[in-house]
């Protein structure tokens, strides 16, 4: 592919790869290798999309290139590639002057339209069905080998938490309003929205209630009093009367909201096993929900453990961020780590500054978590313990201890709990061979103990063959 031929422009090059005869005099197939297996072609294809370079690709690049002198400063000779990842890697490894533009990718969608033209071998739908296959693998593995599949499902648990949370609200004042048509004096005695739909869901017609059902209004409110107070409200209640139709909508809608209270419930415990199984360190510090926004907003826990504690100082607030920046006010000093409770405890004066070391030790916690082989709490519960030594610092003054005898600290605890671990596991297969031992060694003890019943074992079972023996004789006869 020489130079001079392609067109300078990007418009010369989209008219002249449409057209064949212009291409193929631009174009000239020099070598071509096609994979062994298809387990060949997914292994390359996962290797270039990491950048990584194979040793068969290294082997065709080195037989086909010219060879050029590494001390030259101007190569003759330029690769094109498609990603600039696997063009540094080359040039590194190899010495290979690599380009990557839009008239690259152009002369590459060239060959891929035309291809069939300079492989005469190939027939018609081959490279299609190639690429269907490669596709639906490479797609397969990247699935099956993702690293953030856990993240995965930590993200889509937050983000239905925050969803139901926004629903629920609206639900619950919309039952609120309904029901309150009929009976108005019960969302001043009943301030909860769950509590509420549950009330709604077991009153029903106010007309109904009676000291009969305070039993059941206790088991729910958790409190006689505020029970005996609603009863004593639906007798003087100022509420219109309700149709069965209408109350029946009403008790519905109602016992919707419950199933969703209670589905939210399991949702929230499920978010927090997943929390402490992915990321226990930075659980034990900031808290399952705040940390899962965390890793939310960054995308995987891997994201979250590369970025600096600056960026998780303020991820959430990029906007207050960049409008700080335009105006040039004062940029944001926290953003979702706000929800936790140290931000709140501290002062307005250092709000800023715990918010700065609170990030730090989030960094701390998601690099542990992402990085570790061995999934332990130890060293947020330890960060947990500097963050509180550090608001007891900017209250009372007091010294903190300093990071690495804590640290320290954290690792003995974590050498001790899993050499508790394996001593546990190496215990328990040789407690159950003891086991064995000993049963044997009882059976064996039973049967010199008791010879008479062994002998009665012994002379049913003769008996047992002989009958056996008979009745075959009779069938045979």
């Amino acid at each position: 592919m020489k130079g001079e031929e392609i067109g300078s422009t990007l418009e010369d090059v989209q008219q002249s790869v449409l057209d064949l005869k212009r291409f193929s005099q631009m174009i000239k197939l020099i070598a071509f290798a096609p994979f062994l297996s298809a387990e060949s072609a997914l292994e390359n294809q996962n290797a270039v999309s990491e950048g990584d370079v194979t040793p068969y690709l290294a082997n065709f690049l080195e037989q086909n290139l010219p060879k050029t002198k590494k001390a030259d400063e101007k190569a003759k000779v330029v690769l094109g590639v498609s990603d600039n990842k696997i063009g540094s890697t080359l040039s590194e490894s190899m010495g290979i002057k690599c380009q990557s533009n839009d008239i690259v990718l152009e002369m590459m969608r060239g060959i891929r339209l035309h291809l069939d033209r300079f492989i005469k071998a190939l027939k018609p739908g081959d490279i299609q069905r190639a690429q269907l296959g490669l596709g639906h693998s490479y797609s397969r593995s990247k699935v099956k080998f993702n690293v953030h599949r856990v993240d995965n499902m930590i993200i889509q648990a937050i983000n239905l938490l925050d969803t139901m949370d926004k629903d629920l609200n609206t639900f619950s004042m919309r039952v609120r309003e309904w029901y309150g048509y009929h009976f108005p004096e019960l969302v001043k005695i009943v301030n909860d929205n769950n509590l509420y739909a549950r009330c709604c869901r077991y009153i029903q017609d106010k007309s109904t209630l009676t000291d009969d059902k305070l039993q059941g209004l206790i088991e729910i409110v958790d409190d006689e009093t505020k029970a005996k107070q609603i009863i004593e409200a639906s007798r003087a209640s100022m509420g219109q009367d309700i149709s069965p139709v209408d109350l029946i909508n009403v008790q519905q809608f109602a016992e919707r909201v419950v199933q969703l209270s209670d589905y939210r419930r399991n949702l929230h415990d499920y978010l927090v096993n997943k929390m402490r199984t992915c990321a226990p360190n930075l659980s034990a510090l900031i808290g399952e929900l705040v940390g899962a926004r965390l890793v939310a907003h960054a995308g995987s826990l891997t994201n979250l453990a590369k970025y600096p504690a600056s960026t998780v100082q303020i991820l959430g607030a990029e906007k207050a961020l960049f409008r700080a920046l335009k105006t040039k006010g004062n940029t944001p000093k926290y953003g979702l780590i706000f929800h936790s409770t140290f931000i709140g405890r501290a002062g307005p004066k250092n709000k800023g500054r715990i918010s700065r070391y609170l990030a730090n030790k989030c960094s701390i916690a998601a690099r542990i978590d992402c990085f570790s082989d061995i999934p332990t709490s130890k060293f947020g519960e330890m960060l947990r313990t500097q963050v509180e030594e550090r608001l007891e610092f900017y209250k009372s003054g007091a010294t903190p201890r300093k990071n690495a005898e804590v640290m320290a600290k954290a690792l003995s605890a974590v050498a001790k709990e899993t050499a508790d671990l394996e001593e546990e596991e190496f215990k328990a297969p040789a407690k159950d061979t003891s086991d064995k031992k000993k049963s044997k060694k009882e059976k064996k003890r039973k049967t010199e103990a008791d010879p008479e019943e062994l002998a009665v074992a012994v002379s049913e079972k003769v008996a047992k063959d002989k009958k056996k023996k008979k009745n075959k004789k009779h069938s045979d006869e």
